[in-house]
């Protein structure tokens, strides 16, 4: 059987890390097969629509490279692909109305007052849940027919044994077994008509003859209740891959509360969608051969769902980083100009050398936003401590800094070639003749031409950008400044 994995958002916002992941995992498992990525929207919990969001969906899958060979844009014959385009057609309530006749589910008439009265089961987080009762599995046809008659609100809920058990396997956890009687009768169709987010998933998953079911292993504990809907139907189930949690570095379940839990925000920071991928496909899996950096082609290559690891994975927003250093340093150089000219333009108008200074902190940044601090001080020398002067391991201080800079100051007023090289040959003649180490004069000319203790290229890279005037005048800045220390 040909390979189908599908994505199944909800439109409710951004894409979460979680979710990509998912989206990432599915795509690569259909990709690695030679089978099909199915795209399908789950919008049947109308209340948490959020507009807009499924051109959210629409824009990630497609910036982060996870083509879909079927969705609502995409028919090839088992659309459609919105589950409210299908609750139209009444594809669930007639699968809905098959588990009643084999009495599998049931109508459930019961008010909200009735339901309340239920909620004595307290769930791990503390929150009282509701256990139904089965009480209106004892009504009897013509009582349901009267109620149905008289338009009262119903929900239709799977009818699942007392007594017995169910297994289903996962493929990273083996062959799980519950007993009966901790599962719920839980609702299939909503009393609006809509069915629940379980039930449709199942229905669908069959219909568009999906093979490998990815999801966080936070469901699985509701796997059991959708094997029961497979064994009702008489289904094939498909393979079950629950993965593992991603958490903070605190080891806390990712939030929003986070600032890089969705997809839109990791780009918003400055992080390519490449490096994303890269570093959310290890978010569980590795290679054998531990390599980290990895285009989608190789991922599509090398990637195996059986060595994904049941271990929660720390979303290590340093890793990423660094990861995405990682792709900037390997980046094409006109690409590189194209998307770090604007974060340059921010900070300077001057009519200066821009690809120079692009040049010197592509080695150096992480993410794009962190340019604009690595050299705005081209676009005017900052405020600084004299105490930048002082440095221990090159034996500079403020006297001896002051001399050399008086030393230097005429030598570049005397030389015309404010190239790097230029610059090298007549600084290092000074640097020979006064027998001081490197150090003692560099660090005081790069202190004096760029006012910062870090800078993205050393004195002389800097002066050649900056030009003969504006190196000149910043060095006299600094004698001045060393003399009222």
């Amino acid at each position: 059987m040909k390979v189908r994995t599908r994505y199944a958002p909800s439109p409710t916002g951004k894409m979460h890390v979680g979710n990509l992941r998912t989206a990432l995992y599915e795509f690569l498992i259909a990709k690695h097969a030679g089978g099909d990525f199915v795209l399908r929207v789950e919008d049947t919990d109308q209340e948490r629509y959020v507009e807009g969001a499924v051109d959210i969906i629409y824009r990630t899958l497609d910036s982060a490279g996870l083509k879909h060979d079927e969705g609502p844009d995409k028919d090839k014959g088992y659309g459609p692909y919105v589950q409210s385009e299908r609750q139209a057609q009444g594809i669930y309530m007639e699968y809905a109305k098959k588990l009643i006749e084999s009495g599998d589910a049931y109508y459930c008439f019961c008010d909200k007052e009735r339901l309340d009265s239920l909620k004595t089961a307290v769930s791990e987080d503390g929150k009282e849940i509701t256990v139904y009762d089965k009480h209106c599995l004892s009504l009897t046809p013509e009582e349901i027919q009267a109620n149905l008659d008289a338009g009262k609100p119903y929900v239709i809920r799977i009818n699942i044994p007392n007594e017995g058990t169910t297994t289903f396997v996962d493929e990273l956890y083996g062959e799980i077994t519950v007993e009966n009687s901790e599962l719920d009768d839980m609702i299939l169709i909503k009393s609006d008509g809509y069915p629940t987010y379980n039930f449709a998933n199942v229905v669908d998953d069959h219909l568009q003859e999906i093979t490998h079911v990815v999801r966080g292993n936070e469901y699985i504990s509701s796997a059991p209740k959708y094997q029961r809907l497979y064994d009702a139907f008489g289904w094939e189930s498909p393979v079950y891959v629950h993965l593992p949690l991603i958490t903070d570095e605190n080891h806390k379940k990712l939030s929003k509360r986070s600032g890089h839990s969705s997809y839109e925000e990791l780009l918003e920071q400055g992080f390519l969608p490449e490096a994303i991928i890269n570093y959310i496909a290890l978010l569980g899996w590795s290679p054998e051969d531990n390599t980290e950096i990895f285009s989608l082609d190789e991922l599509i290559e090398k990637f195996d769902y059986h060595k994904v690891n049941k271990s929660p994975s720390v979303f290590d927003i340093g890793k990423l980083k660094w990861m995405n250093g990682e792709y900037i340093k390997a980046m094409d150089n006109e690409k590189f100009y194209e998307m770090a000219l604007p974060y340059v333009k921010e900070v300077i108008t001057k009519d200066l050398d821009l690809k120079k200074i692009m040049d010197m902190v592509k080695t150096r940044i992480e993410t794009f936003p962190e340019i604009g601090e690595m050299i705005d001080f081209f676009e005017e020398l900052p405020e600084y401590d004299p105490e930048m002067y002082t440095h221990k391991k090159m034996k500079t201080n403020s006297e001896n800094s002051l001399e050399v800079l008086e030393e230097l100051l005429p030598i570049l007023e005397g030389t015309d070639d404010y190239s790097v090289d230029g610059l090298h040959d007549v600084v290092f003649k000074y640097i020979e003749k006064k027998g001081c180490k490197n150090g003692q004069a560099l660090w005081p000319l790069r202190t004096a031409v760029s006012g910062k203790q870090m800078t993205p290229a050393g004195a002389f890279e800097i002066a050649e950008v900056l030009g003969k005037e504006e190196t000149i005048k910043r060095v006299q800045k600094g004698i001045e400044l060393l003399k009222e220390v």
